[in-house]
């Protein structure tokens, strides 16, 4: 075989393992929320597989990731009761678009973007957007009343979310009278971002982080999540917002983007203060420059900007690709990322016993600020990366906020500032750190644990914090210092252990005494008055979480009745699956 065969067969085979590769991404990024790719390692792919179809057109597939956009759809369930242009999954019903609802184009050149406006008409108009980085959604105005809200699904249908929908506020249940005149069928599509601002994300991962529960990557990953989950309360709790961006119907009055949607600001429909519409390149460029600054002082994630032809008319003159439109394009803020030298790997053990590594870093500066510290999160994690203490590693911030190593520098340059006795090979501990019981790793699980429920300390410590906390038991006074001072002194060795707690105990400690003791034991007395599912959560079972917690509360109205409940039990509870109920079993 000469040369060039050989080239070809090896290209053909990039083909089938890139399309592969490509759709096994998707289906994290979309339907699990778990992206195993960065988007630019994934667009940087992507692009390589166009490049591979356009040379070998004998390979045309039509369900390759370069021909449909990523599916945020599940397997459909009950195939029998299918509707013409209905199904369901997951328990949404899914609908079928009135419009395709396509992906972008992205670029991460700004020369790519000029190529872009230079190969338009003379005369285009351009609409410059932030791109939200959420969950796209499509609302449904019928004579005025939202009906439906579907996701993108796999842009001919998406699932109908329009009961979580239903719990953001900044979206109106029904338009003004204007709103749905102006369309001669009644009918209007409205398209936006649904997100998780900063601070909600926050919250939400510092209570993830307290169950020891795995934490959301992003907003947009959090936002997804939250959109597809079956219990309403729990998704008007978490705080979705929503920026909406296009607007479709037939015989609109409007005949430009940007028009319509000063149209839907008007109708008090949520629309970006951001949204500029500029007349040249230079425009275009200056609107980027600023917000490539200024999008860090938002409340929400942004990663990039949207880029949209004006015009209706030139819109439709321009049409679409499989997958996107050629009147629109994106372009993507690059991620923030520095070298540095990963000093030591330190081991934190939680109140479950989940031995988690930590990477202590030489300090860097990252998108203004200093960090020192990321998440390793477990052996598979460290083993992947192939990482080591004195290994010089590439950091950055997800979501411009939570600090995550994405690899590790091999040039020569970089081994001149590995240290010197840095030992080959990772082993995780053996032992935990702080009992030095044998860990035990649980088939199916990424994490090694310490089983020493009782005596560990902070085990122990962490479950009296939990414990006491405000949505648990609200036992004031307690506090982490507290708490680690009583511990010393064997007084609080158990849960159990604060209700034997005397005035005496309390005041004897420094920092304390007669006032402060009382408090305590007060708030201590108040907390026997507390709901049951309050208490349930308060006991710390793994991934039992405070809506969980209420639901099986329903089911089980007291700790008499729950402590025997069979698995069968507990699985017929709504988000209650074999692993929670295996968890609760063995707590008991």
């Amino acid at each position: 075989m000469d040369l060039f065969s050989q080239i070809e067969n090896q290209e053909r085979e990039e083909i089938l393992q890139l399309r592969k590769e490509l759709k096994e991404a998707n289906h994290k990024y979309y339907v699990e929320n778990a992206p195993t790719l960065s988007d630019y390692d994934f667009d940087r792919k992507l692009r390589r597989l166009q490049d591979l179809e356009a040379q070998y057109t004998d390979m045309f597939d039509a369900s390759s990731p370069t021909q449909r956009v990523g599916s945020d759809l599940v397997e459909v369930e009950d195939k029998g009761e299918k509707q013409k242009g209905k199904e369901k999954s997951k328990g949404f019903e899914q609908v079928a678009h009135k419009y395709p609802m396509l992906s972008l184009s992205n670029s991460y050149s700004r020369e790519e973007i000029a190529e872009w406006i230079n190969k338009l008409p003379e005369d285009v108009e351009i609409v410059c957007e932030l791109k939200f980085d959420g969950l796209s959604i499509s609302l449904w105005y019928e004579n005025g009343i939202l009906t439906k809200a579907l996701t993108r699904g796999d842009g001919t249908k998406g699932d109908n979310v329009i009961d979580n929908i239903r719990t953001i506020p900044s979206i109106p249940q029904r338009l003004p009278d204007t709103g749905y005149q102006i369309s001669d069928s009644g009918f209007i599509e409205i398209r936006g971002e649904v997100l998780l601002p900063w601070p909600a994300f926050d919250r939400l991962n510092q209570e993830r982080e307290a169950q020891e529960e795995p934490l959301f990557a992003n907003p947009r990953n959090a936002a997804s999540g939250t959109l597809k989950l079956q219990d309403t309360q729990e998704v008007a709790r978490r705080g979705l917002e929503c920026y909406l961006y296009y607007m479709l119907g037939e015989k609109l009055p409007t005949d430009t983007h940007y028009a319509r949607l000063q149209l839907a600001k008007q109708w008090g429909l949520n629309i970006s203060d951001a949204v500029k519409l500029c007349h040249n390149l230079n425009e275009v460029m200056e609107y980027i420059a600023y917000w490539d600054k200024e999008r860090k002082n938002l409340p929400v994630a942004t990663d990039g900007i949207v880029l949209k032809v004006n015009r209706i008319a030139q819109q439709e003159e321009l049409g679409y690709t499989a997958k996107s439109p050629r009147w629109a394009i994106a372009y993507k803020f690059p991620a923030e990322k520095q070298l540095t030298q990963l000093q030591q790997i330190t081991y934190q053990v939680g109140r479950t016993g989940v031995v988690t590594p930590v990477a202590n870093l030489r300090p860097v500066q990252l998108s203004g600020t200093m960090v020192q510290r990321a998440t390793l999160h477990n052996e598979d994690f460290i083993r992947q990366l192939n990482i080591q203490e004195g290994d010089m590693v590439w950091v950055e911030k997800s979501g411009e906020i939570i600090p995550k190593i994405i690899g590790k520098e091999t040039s020569e340059k970089a081994s001149d500032h590995s240290s010197e006795n840095q030992e080959s090979g990772y082993a995780f501990p053996k032992e935990c750190p702080e009992c030095g019981t044998l860990l035990v790793r649980a088939e199916g699980e990424a994490a090694w644990r310490c089983p020493n429920e009782k005596s560990c300390p902070p085990q122990t410590k962490g479950k009296i914090e939990h414990f006491v906390s405000r949505k648990a038991m609200n036992i004031e006074g307690l506090g982490t210092e507290t708490i680690d001072l009583l511990y010393s002194q064997n007084l609080l060795r158990s849960i159990a252990d604060i209700y034997d707690l005397k005035q005496e105990d309390i005041a004897n400690q420094e920092r304390l005494g007669d006032k402060s003791a009382r408090n305590i034991l007060d708030s201590i007395e108040g907390s026997k008055q507390v709901a049951w599912a309050r208490v349930l959560f308060a006991l710390g079972i793994r991934m039992v979480g405070e809506t969980t917690a209420k639901k099986i509360a329903r089911r089980f109205p007291s700790i008499d009745l729950l402590q025997w409940a069979t698995v069968e039990q507990l699985t017929d509870i709504d988000d209650v699956g074999e692993q929670i109920a295996t968890n609760i079993i063995a707590y008991f």
